[in-house]
């Protein structure tokens, strides 16, 4: 798949929290053919000590008015940098990179009833959710969408995620939807389920690949290993797979669960 390198212009940047943003870029060119998972690599002007591109998951596209969204948390100096953008600002892009999720189209009814397509995110792995959720919209599917967080402060724009699938909401303080973690939603127990897409925290990533393998669903996880280069030079974002080591920003960084060796499988 072509990649790009290009100067987008900043058409908002929209602070959904203290540390949450969502930063919207527009180009003057047709945009290229992009996938649900993939992401970009953002150089960050000035750099003020941040001299790597950072890379972000793609929130979500719109191929006619010719934008790309970033849901961004700050966290260190780059998405310091980056939240100061303002209207009309020139932003450094690299895009797009990685693999994405392999997106299948409507599945046939069994029993009556039809199998359940599962986006599973938390924290920041809502980011790339949202275009995918798009995508099998596109191929004629209406997934359910599990959205987990320690509270309802951590939930953001639910209204654009239930345009596109049926949303579930678990926080581990019961402020909004129901209390506990994203893998104890009755959701696993209840439906015959036969894809599920997930993008979280470590720890929850682990857990659902675990279910997956138990049940034998078809499970693809969106990695977040510390990436530098983007481009398989640097290997520091290598992960173990059952072929060896694998490089997250070229190989990755979705992955389908059964090629993957968890950190609580070593």
């Amino acid at each position: 798949m072509k990649k790009v390198n290009r100067q987008l212009h900043v058409i908002e940047n929209r602070p959904l929290s203290s540390d949450i943003f969502v930063l919207t870029l527009g180009d003057e060119q047709p945009l290229p053919e992009i996938k649900p998972g993939q992401f970009a690599n953002i150089l960050i002007e000035p750099a003020n000590g941040a001299l790597l591109r950072r890379p972000f998951s793609i929130h979500d596209i719109d191929f006619t008015q010719r934008f790309i969204k970033f849901y961004i948390q700050k966290k260190g100096k780059g998405t310091q940098q980056l939240a100061k953008l303002t209207h009309g600002d020139l932003v450094d892009v690299i895009f797009p990179l990685g693999n994405g999720f392999t997106v299948k189209g409507q599945r046939s009814k069994v029993k009556g009833e039809e199998p359940l397509t599962l986006l599973v995110g938390g924290g920041c792995g809502v980011a790339p959710l949202l275009y995918l959720a798009k995508t099998l919209n596109q191929n004629g599917l209406r997934p359910t969408i599990l959205i987990g967080g320690r509270s309802k402060k951590n939930i953001h724009n639910l209204e654009d995620y239930v345009k596109y699938g049926n949303v579930l909401i678990m926080t581990e303080d019961g402020s909004i939807g129901d209390k506990g973690l994203v893998t104890e939603h009755s959701v696993f127990n209840q439906q015959k389920i036969d894809q599920i897409y997930c993008c979280g925290p470590e720890p929850m990533m682990n857990a659902v690949s675990k279910i997956a393998k138990e049940k034998n669903i078809s499970c693809q996880i969106s990695l977040e290993n510390m990436m530098a280069c983007g481009i398989g030079a640097c290997l520091c974002c290598v992960t173990k797979t059952t072929e060896g080591h694998k490089c997250v920003c070229t190989e990755g960084p979705v992955f389908d669960v059964k090629g993957l060796i968890m950190n609580d499988e070593l």
